[in-house]
C-alpha cells in the first residue's frame, strides 16, 4: 500500500507484489481530497473502472478536515485489504542530508523527520500523521519512507550552497530539492524514450500545484530550482517561487507582518492564486478571460523559461526537455508557450503532436528533444517499500 498524504489530499495506490514489476502491479488507485463542496472519496481499479465516488461528511475545520480524509481512506482500506496487507510505502518530502536512501520507519527515524516539519510545513505534517495513523492501526506491518529530497543529494557541493557563512551551511541551510521521487521514476524510463541521450544534457519539468525543474547528466540531479524549502524556484499554485529575502525583512520591519503571517502569505495565497486573485487551478486560468489570470499565466511561462536558461548554463548545453506533472503531462497550452520562450536553445515544438501530448512533442528538425511523460511516483514508492521489507518480514498479516 502506497500513501502520499497532503494538505488537502490523502492519495493511495494498492499493489499486487505478486503481479510484476519492481512494485508490484497496481490494482486500485483512491483519493480523498478536499474542494469546494466540501470532500469526496474515489477509487478507481486497474482497468480505469470506477469502484467508489461519494462524498464524504466531515467538520468544517481544516485540521480535522485533513485528519478525516486520512482516516475514512485508512479504514476504507482496512475493510478492503486488511487481510492482505504486507506492507506501507510512504511519500515522505523531507529526509535532510541524514537520508538518501528510502529506509524501514522505527521510532528513531521518526523522531528525526519530525525536526523537518519547520522546512516543509505543508507536507511534512501529513506525511507522519498517515505514518502514525497506521502504526495504530497496523503496528506489525513494516512502513517504509522514501523522499523527495534524496534524488538530489547527488548535486555538488557548489550548486546546494547559499552565499551565507560557512557554519550555516553545516548546519544544513543547504539547497535540498523537491519532487525527487518524480525526477527518480522520469529518470528510470528515459532509456525507454531517448535511448542513449537519455545519459546527456537533461533537463525536466515537474510543473503542478508543486513546479520545479531539475538539470540531470547521467539521469542523476546536477541542479534545480527548489532550495531550502519546497518554495524557492517557480511560481507555484498558491507558493511565490524564488524572492528577494529583502522583501521578507520589509514584511517584517516596515509591514510588521508576524512569521505565521508571512508563512501563510508566502505558501498558500501567492503564486496563481496571489497573482490571478480567484484561482490557483491553471485549467481555470486558461478558460478565464480575467487580464489578471492571463498575467499571471505569463509570470508561470515567463519563469520557467527564465530559469530553464539556467538551468542549461549549468549543464553546458541541453540535449532533451522534458515536462511531467499535472501541468506539464497535460497542458499543451503551456508547453507550447515554455517552448516557445525557449526557442533560442534550439527548441522546435511540432504543434499536432503536442496537442495530441505526445510523448514526442519536438519537430524531426529540432535540436532537443521534448516529450510530455507521464509521471509515477506510486511505482517508484512501492518497488522501494517491496525491497526493503521482503528483508524476511513482507507475508499477509492481520492487523
Amino acid at each position: 500500500m502506497v500513501i502520499n498524504a497532503g494538505s488537502a489530499t490523502v492519495k493511495f495506490a494498492v499493489y499486487d507484489v505478486a503481479g510484476g514489476g519492481d512494485g508490484g502491479r497496481a490494482t486500485h488507485r483512491g483519493i480523498a481530497e478536499l474542494n469546494a463542496d466540501g470532500a469526496r472519496f474515489s477509487v478507481v481499479n486497474e482497468r480505469g473502472a470506477m469502484v467508489v465516488d461519494q462524498p464524504i461528511d466531515i467538520e468544517s475545520s481544516r485540521s480535522i478536515d485533513i485528519q478525516a480524509l486520512l482516516d475514512y481512506s485508512l479504514q476504507w482500506l482496512k475493510r478492503c485489504f486488511a487481510a492482505s496487507l504486507t506492507a506501507f510505502g510512504h511519500r515522505v518530502v523531507h529526509g535532510g542530508d541524514a537520508f538518501g536512501e528510502p529506509i524501514l520507519l522505527n521510532d528513531q527515524v521518526l523522531a528525526q523527520l519530525e525536526s523537518y516539519v519547520p522546512l516543509a510545513p505543508l507536507h511534512q505534517p501529513y506525511n507522519l500523521a498517515a505514518i502514525r495513523a497506521i502504526q495504530r492501526l497496523w503496528p506489525n506491518i513494516p512502513q517504509v519512507a522514501c523522499f523527495d529530497t534524496a534524488f538530489h543529494l547527488t548535486q555538488p557541493r557548489l550548486a546546494r550552497m547559499f552565499g551565507l557563512p560557512i557554519e550555516y551551511f553545516d548546519d544544513g541551510v543547504q539547497r535540498y530539492g523537491f519532487h525527487g521521487l518524480s525526477y527518480e521514476f522520469i529518470a528510470s524510463v528515459l532509456p525507454n524514450y531517448l535511448g542513449d541521450l537519455a545519459n546527456g544534457r537533461v533537463i525536466v519539468a515537474h510543473l503542478g500545484s508543486g513546479a520545479s525543474l531539475c538539470a540531470m547528466r547521467e539521469r542523476r540531479s546536477v541542479a534545480t530550482t527548489m532550495g531550502f524549502t519546497a518554495l524557492d524556484g517557480l511560481l507555484m499554485g498558491t507558493r511565490c517561487g524564488a524572492i528577494d529575502p529583502g522583501v521578507i525583512l520589509h514584511f517584517l520591519i516596515e509591514k510588521k507582518l508576524s512569521a505565521e503571517q508571512i508563512t501563510d502569505l508566502l505558501y498558500r495565497r501567492s503564486g496563481l492564486l496571489g497573482v490571478s486573485g480567484f484561482s490557483a487551478d491553471m485549467r481555470e486560468l486558461l478558460e478565464s478571460d480575467s487580464p489578471r489570470a492571463a498575467e499571471a499565466i505569463a509570470l508561470f511561462v515567463y519563469g520557467a523559461a527564465r530559469q530553464i536558461g539556467g538551468l542549461i548554463a549549468a549543464l553546458g548545453g541541453l540535449d532533451a526537455l522534458i515536462f511531467t506533472g499535472g501541468i506539464g503531462s497535460h497542458s499543451a497550452a503551456i508547453r507550447q508557450r515554455i517552448c516557445e520562450s525557449s526557442a533560442w536553445s534550439g527548441i522546435h515544438l511540432d504543434s499536432a503532436a503536442n496537442v495530441a501530448h505526445g510523448p514526442r512533442i519536438s519537430a524531426t528538425d529540432s535540436a532537443v528533444s521534448v516529450w510530455a511523460l507521464l509521471t509515477d511516483e506510486e511505482q517508484i514508492i512501492a518497488g522501494h517499500t517491496l525491497k526493503l521489507a521482503s528483508n524476511g518480514v513482507v507475508s499477509p498479516t492481520h492487523p
